[in-house]
């Protein structure tokens, strides 16, 4: 065997007996329930360290400086490849302890008078972030509703909730904390770039978890005291609101009762139901929880300005769901603390009625007797029934309810009824029925009345069930034909020269029963006749004289018989 051959067989015996490098020895023991992400080579990472010797003396500590070690991971580290090393394959929130030998930590040289040559060196680590230049803002939907009308696009302006964390899960701040939405445009550079990002697509209640990488975030300076340079940073957002400052009035019909006699113009007075919610479902007024309609004037600035536009062209009864941009509702000031800043409004619509100033009452004849010799008019008593409802059809009053013992009667012209029913009744005949609308002003007015709303349109189903003919007002009795001249010798049945209540309420009944005068309706006859022979009966002897059915006046005498 020659010189050559011995040498390499010593060189290869050295090397075999020389045992296997010592590598870098890792306890993993502390792990986090979750791991979404391992480091990797190429990866930036974020750790805090305490470096030890194998006797437990500490000779560096990220936490005595305030501040955790950043730097990549793998050929471009600027660590001593055992912490290069170890750290691979390490979870957020992972804790280890990493034993360093000496060829993979300061080697034979040491550094400085901090480490000896030759010396293994312990690291116990936590890793706080982990991120790529490769990265892109990562979206996780936690919920999304059902039915998305509509999503966030670019130029949109948005209300959203949010908890901002670290990737370690530290908090650093929150809307909720200040129990308000955060409010900004996207896409124009107002937020930080994974976040213009990580909104677009968004709808109303949904719930995304956006986790945006450094240099999509705060970078290098990091947040003030709250996000520190070069942390990955989570925001847990709940779209509450999105709008965009093109938008208009959106309205969705979602019933129209037929027939639909007239739609509401500007200049209207309308009376409707209403609940307001928020984009999000939360609500914030109802006219329901107060029982009273909202009434107001449309098209005349008297409400919001979408509401004015949304009210136009309504029918009564009508429901509609109407949703108006803050720029057409209460802006960017909101109100109080009802209305939120920036807030898009929704309401769910009942009209209940409208009318206008100008409006008279309306007539309907829904069914016509075929004879039709006599229409009531002023004077006349009628026999009448009805049912009184709202223009929705909530019924009010009704003459057909079992209870009631007799059928209205009224005296035409008397102001005993609303003008409105008064003028609906004028001119019916027997059998006839109508249906009358009958506008506030000409019904209970603003004030209302006893079960009726303020300022309410009414409704009344009318049918004419009889007639009486009556007298004119502050008359008791009304000759038909011209009364017997002279009177009082007719009236002086016996001829004795005075007549006394029997005789006088033959008289009148006979007068009645011919034909040639008629006595004030709805009121006992016998009454009527004994007031009007009081009236004449001026010394109250109990009976009348001619001359006491004369009168003194300036001009001389008349008789005072008129309403004989």
């Amino acid at each position: 065997m020659d010189v050559r051959s011995v040498c390499l067989c010593v060189l290869l015996c050295v090397r075999c007996w020389a045992g296997p490098v010592e590598d870098v020895k890792i306890d993993r023991y502390s792990l986090p329930t979750l791991c979404a992400r391992e480091v990797q080579q190429g990866d930036y990472v974020r750790y805090h360290y305490t470096g030890t010797f194998t006797n437990g003396t500490k000779f560096d500590s990220s936490l005595d400086k305030g501040a955790p070690f950043m730097g990549l991971v793998g050929s471009e580290s600027k660590v001593i490849p055992g912490l290069d090393r170890g750290v691979q394959g390490m979870c957020v929130n992972e804790r280890r302890k990493i034993t360093i030998p000496p060829h993979l930590g300061y080697g034979v040289t040491g550094a400085g008078s901090v480490i000896p040559p030759d010396t293994t060196l312990v690291f116990d680590v936590i890793l706080l972030d982990v991120w790529n230049k490769a990265d892109k803002a990562e979206i996780r939907t936690l919920f999304r509703p059902q039915g998305c009308r509509r999503s966030v696009q670019r130029s949109d302006f948005v209300r959203y909730h949010y908890n901002g964390t670290l990737l370690n899960g530290t908090v650093f701040d929150s809307s909720y904390w200040r129990n308000i939405t955060y409010n900004t445009y996207v896409g124009q550079g107002e937020l930080i770039k994974g976040m213009d990002e990580g909104l677009l697509g968004t709808c109303i209640g949904e719930r995304r978890s956006i986790i945006i990488p450094p240099f999509l975030a705060y970078g290098e300076k990091g947040y003030g005291s709250k996000v520190p340079a070069y942390a990955t940073v989570i925001f847990d957002v709940l779209l509450v609101d999105v709008f965009n400052v093109k938008d208009d009035v959106q309205v969705e019909v979602q019933d129209v009762p037929q027939p639909c006699r007239r739609k509401a113009k500007a200049g209207d007075f309308i009376r409707y139901h209403y609940n307001g919610t928020f984009q999000d479902g939360t609500p914030f007024d109802s006219s329901y929880q107060r029982n009273s309609t909202y009434n107001t004037y449309i098209g005349l600035g008297h409400v919001i300005a979408g509401m004015d536009k949304a009210l136009l062209g309504v029918c009564v009864g009508e429901r509609r769901r109407v949703t108006i941009p803050p720029h057409l509702a209460y802006g960017e000031n909101g109100t109080g603390s009802l209305i939120p800043a920036s807030a898009v409004l929704t309401f769910d619509l009942h009209i209940i009625d409208f009318h206008n100033p100008s409006d008279s009452v309306d007539i309907r004849v829904t069914h016509a007797p075929a004879e039709c010799s006599n229409t009531c008019t002023a004077n006349d008593l009628i026999t009448y029934r009805y049912n009184c409802s709202l223009l929705d059809g909530t019924r009010l009053y009704s003459s057909y309810v079992p209870y009631r013992q007799h059928l209205p009667q009224v005296t035409l012209g008397q102001g005993a009824v609303i003008e409105g029913l008064e003028k609906g009744l004028q001119g019916m005949c027997v059998g006839e029925r109508r249906e009358v609308t009958i506008p506030p002003h000409f019904g209970h007015g603003q004030d209302g009345g006893s079960g009726v709303p303020s300022s309410a349109v009414l409704l009344f189903e009318l049918e004419l069930l009889e007639l009486q003919r009556g007298v004119p007002e502050g008359y008791l009795f009304l000759w038909l034909e011209d009364s017997p001249e002279p009177l009082f010798p007719a009236m002086d049945l016996n001829h004795n020269q005075e007549v006394p209540l029997e005789e006088f309420t033959d008289f009148i009944k006979l007068q009645v029963s011919e034909g040639r005068g008629r006595l004030r309706p709805g009121v006992d006859s016998d009454v009527i006749i004994r007031d009007m022979f009081t009236n004449q009966d001026q010394n109250s002897d109990g009976k009348i004289t001619a001359n006491e059915l004369r009168v003194q006046t300036d001009h001389g005498e008349i008789p005072d018989h008129e309403e004989l």
